[in-house]
């Protein structure tokens, strides 16, 4: 009992002051199936019109801890998803529209909604051409008239997702710009927001792309991270960098900096429109959000959380079939503060001692790697059972870090074990783990972290099997 005790209270003292990743807060709505994308997150054979559909995934964001509702469109294809007097209804007069539902359950949960004022035509909406501003306009003349005084509404999304690579361009500027002086004119205090994409190329060190962004009248630019779309063959190193350089950039205006934080990986070809999206593994998604957290992000919001975790509690199931169940199972032990994730938050923050310090000893040296396999922290561990000595006097816990990078044939090991000497000196089995391969692994890299506990010992034996190379970094004595 003191031993678990003194666990207990090591593992307290180890987190009590640190800061944990922000969880997501807020998360798009899709109401529209446009293509393959959205097979398992909003299915063709799905009824999207059903008002009971939207309350039931409007309760199930609330319990997992969702705030802000945003509408990615209100129209598609000439058909609206409100009450609408320019276009003709998507969904039967006879019942409630699904904005309308959507709004209503909002208000029930105290949650924020963001409505968006597109699609003029569809998801490929160009704003360079004036019909297409003029219809997304109306639309949000019709929307402040219904819904500007309604409970839920917080603020506009304005779909101009362009690239900010190098530099946002001036006709975004401009079209933003004319968006947020009507949506003021029409509702006077509400938020607007934008969530445009191109980090990984966008050129920081030029003057323009300050000038640009400082232009905008937008009030919040939760920015994709693009992690999901994999727009770098390995984007979290970068992100990380990348996140305080547009933080230093929003220190000089008086726009929101919020994180559009992709939770989405691709069941086949990335960024295709003929590939479902399907969820991501938790170990990328944390290193995703402490990305996003370390650079000084004030809120994570996501396209998307419903259909990519689905919690299973309603008659209205979205999401890759048993797999979206799981995910959301993982997410919440994450968000609970599960010590796997914690530690691995802390490695990921630099924030990690290890016990064992030994800087002539690789897995030792108290240095981690990033989520690219070419960091030279990584080490490879070959086929078969490689075994580990550890002076454990005083250690109540070892933490081991591995690498998942299947599209570079760099496997996790399949199981890892943890032995102690007894009083003949003779090594006794006293923790065993399996690692079970998550099976949505084709494009992205990430880390993973095992936990095992020690017994009261002076030494103890770690042995990693693999059937295949393994990178490990780090194996921490606490």
């Amino acid at each position: 009992m003191r031993h678990i005790i003194s666990i207990l209270s090591c593992v307290t003292a180890l987190f009590a002051a640190a800061q944990r990743p922000l969880p997501v807060t807020g998360s798009w709505l899709n109401l529209f199936y446009q293509d393959e994308r959205n097979k398992y997150t909003n299915p063709e054979a799905v009824d999207n019109t059903d008002p009971d559909l939207w309350r039931a995934k409007i309760d199930q964001m609330h319990r997992m801890g969702i705030e802000y509702v945003v509408l990615m469109a209100v129209a598609n294809d000439g058909k609206a998803d409100y009450p609408s007097k320019i276009m003709p209804l998507a969904y039967s007069s006879d019942r409630k529209s699904p904005v309308d539902a959507i709004l209503d359950r909002a208000a029930d949960n105290g949650m924020k909604v963001f409505l968006s004022i597109g699609w003029a035509e569809n998801q490929d909406d160009n704003l360079k051409r004036p019909e297409i501003l003029n219809r997304q306009l109306e639309i949000m003349d019709e929307l402040a008239a219904l819904y500007g005084v309604h409970e839920a509404m917080y603020g506009w999304y304005l779909p101009v997702e362009d690239c900010l690579g190098p530099v946002l361009p001036e006709s975004s500027v401009k079209a933003v710009n004319r968006l947020v002086d009507k949506a003021r004119k029409l509702t006077p205090g509400k938020k607007t927001m934008i969530s445009p994409y191109g980090f990984f190329c966008s050129d920081f060190d030029n003057p323009l792309f300050a000038e640009r962004i400082g232009r905008l009248k937008v009030d919040i630019i939760a920015y994709q991270d693009e992690v999901g779309c994999v727009r770098e063959e390995f984007p979290l190193p970068r992100l990380r960098e990348n996140w305080k350089k547009i933080k230093a950039v929003h220190d000089r205006t008086g726009i929101e900096l919020w994180a559009n934080c992709e939770l989405f990986t691709w069941e086949k070809d990335l960024n295709s429109r003929k590939s479902a999206l399907i969820p991501a593994a938790q170990g990328r998604i944390t290193g995703q959000l402490q990305a996003a957290t370390d650079g000084g992000v004030s809120r994570i919001i996501s396209f998307a959380s419903c259909g990519i975790f689905d919690d299973g509690s309603d008659n209205y199931t979205l999401g890759q079939p048993g797999i979206s169940a799981a995910a959301y199972k993982e997410y919440r032990r994450w968000l609970k503060g599960d010590e796997k994730y914690l530690l691995l938050e802390q490695s990921m923050s630099g924030k990690l001692a290890n016990r064992a310090k030994d800087d002539s000893k690789p897995f030792f040296d108290g240095i981690y790697g990033d989520e690219n396999p070419s960091n030279k922290a990584w080490q490879k561990l070959a086929s078969g059972n490689t075994d580990f000595e550890l002076d454990t006097k005083g250690c109540s816990r070892v933490f081991l870090r591995f690498l998942d990078c299947r599209k570079k044939g760099l496997r996790l090991p399949y199981k890892v074990a943890l032995s102690v000497p007894d009083e003949n000196g003779n090594y006794r089995l006293v923790a065993v783990k399996d690692i079970p391969h998550y099976p949505n692994d084709l494009h992205d890299t990430w880390i993973e972290g095992i936990v095992l506990t020690i017994p009261e010992s002076d030494k103890a034996r770690v042995s990693i099997l693999c059937d295949g190379t393994t990178l490990l970094d780090e194996i921490t004595l606490l």
